[in-house]
């Protein structure tokens, strides 16, 4: 039994994040000492029937219909956001003034000016102790966050190159249905703000740079899709009778940008970055290489438990080695199984959960900031200004 004083956390969403987020807020405290004990008091959403059989099976406490109910509610100390883009900035201000902690799925907004609106909210709130962080969760799978250790030690010298993928086929079907992730006033965006944000967080956290400008390409190849049909995990079946109806796609399929670094000693560092959903036999290929003067490493989350690392100094003709993220000295791996046992994308999520309330327990500020999240918003946006631009070079 624990003596950790309780965590009441109140989520708002619980589809397919607020399904990976339950299992996390759950799953911490049984795997790692937390200075706060995790409790899932409730959680929110606009369908009674649904969300109290969402609490049932995900293991919360207790319901509310209305995300406004939960901010009031005295036994709640953590707001935790897993809906559309559209809601967050109005859910996350509200928190933070009511004194509660914040967890905000990303990327943190629709747009810079809610993004900015949300950090002031939230650097005004820190002040007073009450932290918030954006989910960018695969800053917690154990290889990258090795990536980063590596490139922290210098191992990899002066980076030169950054080179970002994140590839899925779940949109290839062009009758698949539409969902709200293809409506741009609800997602802010497709496959860059969706995926592509997780690419742009990870080359920045990994390497340390930041980006300071950009030339994009965006594209939609389906422009219309049904708006009935049976919907199967992200994608699914659309309904083609010759009399169902069809909605407009607003938002990119694909999204291509070549990038310049400042920060640090390498600030002549170059990337390359792509975001679809249209690579067909690409299920979760997020993929990370960084090239320096000293050594490479290179990430593919299809393989997420490997990390390939090259080390100039060390074996110059060999090329490549596998590291194989299995052993207790990784990031977070020794809390869990013995050597040889991998992880799988849950962790992410329970890692996630370790980190935001190790940082309120011990009274500081959890990273991804709403700050952090800002900037990748601003890279977001310098992007869709390029494209819409002929490609023209845009700062950051």
């Amino acid at each position: 039994m624990t003596t950790a004083q309780p965590l009441r956390v109140g989520m708002v969403g619980y589809a397919f994040m607020g399904a990976a987020h339950s299992h996390a807020w759950r799953t911490a405290p049984r795997f790692f000492d937390l200075p706060l004990q995790p409790q899932l008091t409730a959680v929110a959403g606009r369908n009674a029937e649904g969300v109290r059989a969402a609490a049932d099976k995900l293991g919360w406490d207790s319901v509310e219909t209305d995300w406004r109910r939960l901010i009031e509610r005295d036994d709640i100390d953590l707001i935790d956001i897993c809906t559309p883009g559209n809601t967050h900035a109005e859910i996350a201000i509200a928190a933070l003034e009511a004194g509660k902690h914040v967890l905000c799925e990303k990327p943190l907004a629709n747009s810079v000016e809610e993004a900015e609106r949300m950090t002031l909210a939230a650097d005004t709130a820190a002040k007073n102790g009450i932290f918030s962080m954006c989910g960018f969760s695969y800053r917690r799978t154990p290889a990258l966050a090795l990536a980063k250790r590596f490139v922290d030690q210098g191992r990899l010298g002066e980076i030169r190159h950054i080179r970002a993928q994140y590839l899925q086929d779940w949109l290839t079907d062009a009758n698949a249905p539409m969902t709200w992730r293809l409506d741009k006033s609800k997602s802010g965006s497709g496959s860059l703000g969706d995926i592509g944000a997780h690419s742009i967080d990870a080359a920045q956290w990994v390497t340390g740079l930041n980006i300071s400008g950009v030339s994009a390409m965006l594209e939609t190849f389906v422009r219309e899709r049904p708006l009935a049909g049976d919907l199967v995990g992200l994608g699914g079946h659309g309904d083609l009778s010759s009399d169902a109806p069809r909605g407009e796609v607003t938002v990119d399929d694909a999204a291509i940008f070549s990038a310049k670094f400042d920060g640090g000693t390498s600030a002549g560092a170059i990337g390359v970055f792509e975001a679809t959903r249209y690579a067909l036999g690409r299920k979760n290929a997020m993929r990370l290489e960084v090239n320096g003067t000293q050594g490479s490493l290179a990430f593919d989350f299809e393989d997420m438990n490997v990390l390939s690392f090259y080390d100039a100094a060390e074996s110059p003709d060999a090329g490549f080695r596998r590291i194989f993220i299995t052993e207790p000295e990784h990031p977070y791996v020794g809390n869990w199984w013995p050597t040889g046992h991998g992880l799988g994308y849950e962790h992410g999520f329970t890692h996630q959960v370790v980190d935001l309330v190790t940082a309120i327990g011990e009274g500081r500020q959890p990273e991804p900031s709403f700050a952090d999240a800002l900037q990748v918003q601003r890279v977001l946006a310098a992007v869709e200004s390029s494209a819409a631009n002929s490609s023209q070079w845009q700062k950051v």
